[in-house]
């Protein structure tokens, strides 16, 4: 059966069809024949791999469906680990999400069909993950309360880490920062209590600097990144080849690949953080330095992020505009990039339109929205904004499509003075009152 293994794998480029027909005839082989176990897992996994490659989401789905009868009769281990990998080969698939969901809940029936324990918890911690990236997030708290409440009683610390990490994470995605803060320190006390792989490490940086950033202490979040993409660095090319694999084999170490998409996302919030700190001058330098700038330099989004600095360091709403629109997948597929570069945004428009406004006192509109070269509607709602908080004093004339500025009042302490004073007038009514009492 090696043979028809060879042969497999040499048509899975040229005819993937018959390739995989081969693996498909080796996996589901008679007992009876000379096929080994190590061949049908190595026709499994190449199975598997190749409708990634053929971005078959259904066909993979069969696949895991169909090979139960095998799993059952190699080790709870080995079964194990073979699961984990079949169902995270989804993630190469375009549109794969919902069937990679549906199988793995399929695959939790199985495992509880079994009495297998463990690999439902594995599996159901995994699903939580699938639900967050889904958003469905109210499903994904109603696994996660009952995974921590089973892990708790068996104390398996490693896993209660992860667990933790995924709420910290879905309580963040529904804007619940102190529940999100709260989970994130659980989880950070559970790391402190065992060895934790770096790969399980750097999640947990990358969420705490994604929570000072939430939070709008990106000094702090600078440090967090920083952290993540070193250690992640450390783990993806180690100095030595004889260091341990055995990390690589946990639940929650991901693949090089994702270990260097996770450094990219932490490198891009670094850059992030520099820009929403006022220092644009400092990139340059952050760029030039260590091996792993050098590798993402000339990434989309390490890029963007590149242009937007400019535009900032230049004040320049045109370009920060340009920016925005020329790189609108790499800037608004992340969540966070976008939310802080729309803040941003905001700030310099509203920094431009005080410094375009300050020398008049009555200015048509059409004139400043010509200065900062945005439509007239865009700059009208903005100072309806700025006006309504407080940042511009003054009334939109819109018969006439003016803008009148008031001179800026003068605090006038006179009611607060009146207040204190009835109020130490009462003390001494009181007092005097006491007095009069103990007579």
């Amino acid at each position: 059966m090696a043979s028809e293994l060879e042969k497999a794998h040499a048509l899975a480029k040229e005819s993937p069809q018959h390739a995989a027909e081969i693996y498909a005839s080796v996996l589901h082989a008679d007992q009876s024949s000379d096929v080994t176990v190590a061949d049908r897992e190595s026709a499994l996994l190449s199975l598997a791999a190749l409708f990634e490659r053929m971005q078959d989401a259904a066909a993979l789905t069969n696949l895991i469906n169909s090979s139960q009868n095998y799993l059952v009769t190699v080790s709870k281990a080995k079964s194990s680990k073979l699961i984990r990998t079949l169902v995270d080969r989804f993630d190469g698939i375009p549109g794969g999400l919902q069937p990679q969901i549906a199988t793995c809940q399929g695959m939790v029936e199985w495992a509880k069909g079994e009495n297998r324990e463990y690999l439902r918890q594995a599996l159901e911690t995994r699903l939580v993950a699938l639900y967050l990236n889904s958003h469905m997030y109210t499903e994904a708290l109603e696994l996660i309360s009952r995974l921590l409440s089973e892990l708790k009683k068996l104390d398996d610390k490693m896993q209660l880490v992860e667990v933790h990490l995924l709420e910290s994470r879905v309580y963040l995605a529904i804007k619940n920062l102190p529940k999100s803060r709260a989970a994130l320190t659980s989880a950070r006390t559970g790391a402190n209590s065992i060895y934790t792989p770096p790969p399980l490490q750097a999640q947990l940086d990358l969420q705490s600097g994604t929570l000072h950033s939430e939070e709008g202490d990106f000094k702090t979040a600078y440090s967090y990144f920083f952290e993540t993409m070193e250690g992640l660095a450390a783990y993806v090319n180690p100095k030595s080849s004889s260091a341990s694999t055995s990390e690589t084999t946990a639940s929650s170490a991901p693949s090089a690949a994702s270990s260097e998409q996770r450094q990219l996302q932490a490198f891009a919030y670094m850059i992030l953080c520099k820009i929403m700190i006022q220092q644009p001058d400092d990139i340059a330098g952050l760029l030039a330095t260590g091996k792993t700038a050098a590798k993402f330099r000339d990434e989309q989004v390490v890029v963007a992020l590149q242009t937007v600095a400019k535009a900032q360091k230049q004040r320049s709403l045109a370009d920060f505009e340009k920016a925005l629109s020329e790189y609108r997948d790499e800037l608004q597929s992340d969540e966070l990039i976008r939310s802080h570069l729309m803040a941003l945004y905001d700030t310099l428009l509203e920094q431009n339109l005080v410094r375009l406004i300050e020398p008049y006192s009555r200015v048509e509109i059409s004139h400043i929205a010509k200065l900062i070269g945005l439509p007239i509607r865009v700059v009208e709602n903005k100072m309806s904004q700025m006006i309504l908080d407080k940042v511009l004093h003054g009334i939109l004339d819109q018969g006439n499509g003016c803008l009148v500025i008031f001179p800026e009042p003068k605090d006038d302490s006179t009611y607060e003075t009146t207040i204190e004073t009835i109020k130490s007038l009462g003390n001494v009514v009181e007092s005097l009152y006491a007095k009069a009492s103990a007579l």
